[in-house]
């Protein structure tokens, strides 16, 4: 069945998995992403009036992050066109505790659109998919910050609470915070990754300027380097982020997905076995 929802990142961490939750219930929605038919660019604001024309509700992810520059003005742009073309909800994947980002909440909270927010912590798989995954695979993970507690959450439970708001207009008007079940440090993570995929891993405890010298170093995009030292010092040392919130069981009616039983599911694809291309 096609149908008029859109998902912005479509192609994304969290919102492929959105289209796999929305086909499930035999929706088809169209994918908002570079590669699409019609394509949709962040970059290109030429592409955004075929991408929303005629869709009803919107599923909106901001790459890298809503944290960094232009961010904000972009969503603006968007939430004004998407009332303009006669849009009647946007659910608006956010991150908890970013200051940057709760400025584009409130975008789309006075847009006078229909909203679900949801507010997500740091991601499981940011250790199999994305920044963390070249240290694991190396056998050598140096972090800032080893001990403060982060409620990591699973993208498929976010994945799924996102589709659920977005179908369910129950959830209009709130903001869904989604983490973990518990608190996990770095340290507990690595030991974790280690037992789940027979790897010999060593943690390396540094300073958060030591780490962004190795990004330097690495030649990692300065935009990115700035985003992830931003996550680090203002984000993971938020008290507001080290707090188990139970929104998981409350859209979905079970328990949001623990570390392990990510690391365990994550371990039998065997990502973490590969060899490190250096």
């Amino acid at each position: 069945m096609k149908t008029n929802i859109l998902v912005i990142g479509g192609t994304g961490k969290t919102g492929r998995r959105v289209v796999e939750q929305l086909k499930k219930k035999g929706i088809e929605p169209r994918i908002g992403s570079r590669k699409a038919t019609p394509s949709f660019d962040w970059d290109h604001k030429d592409t955004w009036v075929d991408a929303l024309n005629g869709i009803e509700k919107m599923y909106i992810t901001y790459y890298p992050d809503l944290a960094v520059p232009g961010a904000k003005e972009a969503i603006e742009s968007l939430t004004y066109l998407a009332k303009e073309l006669g849009v009647k909800k946007m659910v608006l994947l956010s991150g908890k505790g970013e200051t940057e980002a709760e400025a584009c909440e409130e975008i789309v909270m006075n847009s006078g659109i229909n909203y679900t927010i949801v507010r997500a912590s740091w991601f499981n798989q940011n250790w199999s998919e994305s920044f963390f995954l070249e240290p694991i695979l190396s056998g050598e993970v140096a972090l800032p910050m080893s001990d403060v507690l982060i409620p990591f959450v699973d993208v498929n439970d976010i994945a799924e609470v996102a589709a659920t708001v977005l179908l369910d207009d129950s959830y209009n008007g709130e903001i869904i915070e989604v983490t973990g079940p518990e608190l996990i440090t770095f340290k507990d993570i690595i030991h974790i990754i280690s037992k789940t995929s027979s790897r010999s891993l060593n943690f390396h405890d540094i300073t958060l300027q030591q780490y962004v010298e190795g990004m330097k170093q690495m030649q990692i995009p300065d935009d990115v380097v700035w985003l992830i030292e931003y996550l680090f010092s203002h984000v993971l040392t938020n008290p507001k982020n080290q707090q188990v919130v139970n929104d998981i069981e409350r859209v979905l009616g079970r328990k949001a997905k623990t570390f392990l039983e990510y690391a365990q599911e994550t371990a039998k694809t065997g990502i973490w076995n590969q060899v490190s291309v250096q």
